[in-house]
C-alpha cells in the first residue's frame, strides 16, 4: 500500500479514536500525521497534550501543535490558539495575540471566534472597548441585539 493510503487509514481510525474517546489509542495514531504537518492532527493531538487526554499533560507540545496547525490556516486551531492566548492557557497571556487569531478564525466565519471578539470588544478584553464593534460583531455572528 502506498504511504498516502496508509497514512489515510491511520488518520480516519485516529479521528475514530479521538472520537469515541479512546485518546492513547488517538495519540498512537495521529501523534505521527502531527508531526508530519497534518493541520488537523495537529490541533487534536494539542487539545489531548493541553487537557492530558491518553497521554501525559504536556502544555508546551500542545501549544506548538495548535500553533502549527492556526498557521496553517485551520479555523479551529486559529481559535484554539487565540484561547490559549486569552486565557493564557499552555502560553503567557497576550489579549493582542488572541484578538490576531481569533480575527484570523472569524475571517474564514468561524461563529464562535465571532462571538469571542465581540465579548472582547464589549469588555476592552486586549483591545480598547468598542461596543460598536462588539455589536457589529454579535450580528455577524447571527446574534439580534
Amino acid at each position: 500500500m502506498s504511504d498516502e493510503v496508509l497514512n489515510s487509514q491511520e488518520y480516519s481510525s485516529g479521528v475514530a479514536a479521538f472520537e469515541s474517546k479512546n485518546f492513547s489509542l488517538a495519540m498512537q495514531y495521529l501523534s505521527p500525521l502531527a508531526d508530519a504537518g497534518d493541520a488537523d492532527a495537529q490541533h487534536r493531538v494539542a487539545i489531548m497534550c493541553q487537557n492530558g487526554l491518553g497521554v501525559v499533560k504536556n502544555e508546551v507540545r500542545a501549544f506548538k501543535m495548535m500553533q502549527a496547525a492556526a498557521e496553517q490556516g485551520y479555523d479551529i486551531a486559529q481559535h484554539g490558539l487565540g484561547f490559549m492566548y486569552m486565557e493564557g492557557e499552555c502560553v503567557e497571556k497576550d489579549g493582542a495575540k488572541a484578538v490576531e487569531w481569533f480575527q484570523k478564525a472569524a475571517e474564514q466565519g468561524l461563529a464562535g471566534s465571532l462571538t469571542t471578539l465581540a465579548m472582547m470588544y464589549e469588555e476592552g478584553n486586549g483591545v480598547e472597548k468598542d461596543p460598536a464593534e462588539a455589536k457589529r460583531l454579535y450580528a455577524l455572528a447571527g446574534f439580534e441585539m
